[in-house]
């Protein structure tokens, strides 16, 4: 079922839940300048199987409102998004999986409103933690210090985004996906074009939002509340991951109290077909457990 939800003034919310409405809620939060059909529908149905399972556009994204340029907001902000959409649902408490900027709001969560989680899962993301991360020869590195983004990434990064047209669109966003997905796993160009053909079409336009990566990150370190936490977490290992490379997930797992890791072979900082069976698998372990 579809529907949009208020978020603020101004400001509406695309929603879509799937499966049945007697089962566990899993709130589903996509990265930045991601629509929630970056959640894919194969991965989307194997966890309504056993869950409620909820996922939506971010504010300047997909259909959600565009108002960044008219009313700038802070990422925090995002995270009380997603604490608006399961108020506007009627949900109490929800499983929770974040991927990227999404899985930074789900520590914002877990964090802020741990109340509200039944478990979360966090999905090629850093922690918001300044706890040094411990190698397993005991000698530490603090985050910052920790391997960052691939450079093939920084430099598509860098180009401006030009409006040469619908396919040259695609075509960015493919090659995009290409260089997202890791050097481990075969890509499939034409199972990312088709993605990213439904994510415009859902959309009603292919202009590229830039509002996450302009929007205000201050605030966002949660080092003690996440070293206390009660909130059973699961962190995702992507050994092929290029925004947040080994060994940002053990450092996450490390900061966050309790949590446990799970590794994906092959995996990078994408959710192609290869992946989402044993994805599913672990992230269905977890909730189980939790």
């Amino acid at each position: 079922m579809e529907r949009f939800v208020d978020a603020a003034p101004s400001v509406r919310l695309w929603v879509e839940d799937r499966g049945a409405t007697d089962l566990p809620p899993l709130l589903m939060i996509m990265g930045a300048q991601a629509s929630g059909l970056g959640w894919p529908d194969e991965l989307v149905d194997k966890l309504a199987t056993r869950h409620h399972v909820i996922r939506y556009d971010h504010r300047d994204t997909g259909r959600s409102t565009w108002s960044f340029d008219q009313r700038p907001y802070p990422l925090t902000e995002l995270a009380q998004d997603a604490v608006t959409v399961l108020d506007r649902l009627g949900i109490e408490q929800a499983h929770v999986v974040g991927m990227s900027l999404g899985g930074m709001l789900t520590q914002l969560l877990i964090a802020d409103h741990p109340g509200r989680l039944l478990s979360a899962t966090l999905i090629g993301t850093s922690a918001l933690s300044t706890t040094p991360f411990v190698h397993p020869d005991g000698t530490r590195t603090s985050p910052e210090d920790l391997p960052g983004i691939a450079p093939q990434l920084l430099e598509m990064w860098a180009r401006p985004v030009e409006d040469h047209g619908l396919e040259a669109e695609l075509e960015r966003r493919t090659e995009h996906w290409r260089a997202l997905g890791g050097n481990q796993l075969p890509f499939d160009a034409e199972y990312a074009r088709a993605l990213e053909l439904k994510i415009i079409k859902h959309t009603g336009h292919y202009a590229t939002s830039t509002a996450h990566a302009r929007a205000d990150t201050s605030g966002m370190d949660r080092t003690e509340q996440l070293a206390q936490t009660s909130v059973p977490t699961l962190v995702i290992s992507a050994p092929a991951e290029p925004v947040t490379p080994p060994p940002h997930a053990h450092h996450l797992a490390q900061a966050i109290r309790g949590a446990r890791i799970v590794d994906i072979p092959g995996m990078g900082h994408a959710l192609p077909r290869a992946v989402h069976t044993s994805l599913a698998r672990a992230i269905l372990n977890h909730t189980t457990k939790a």
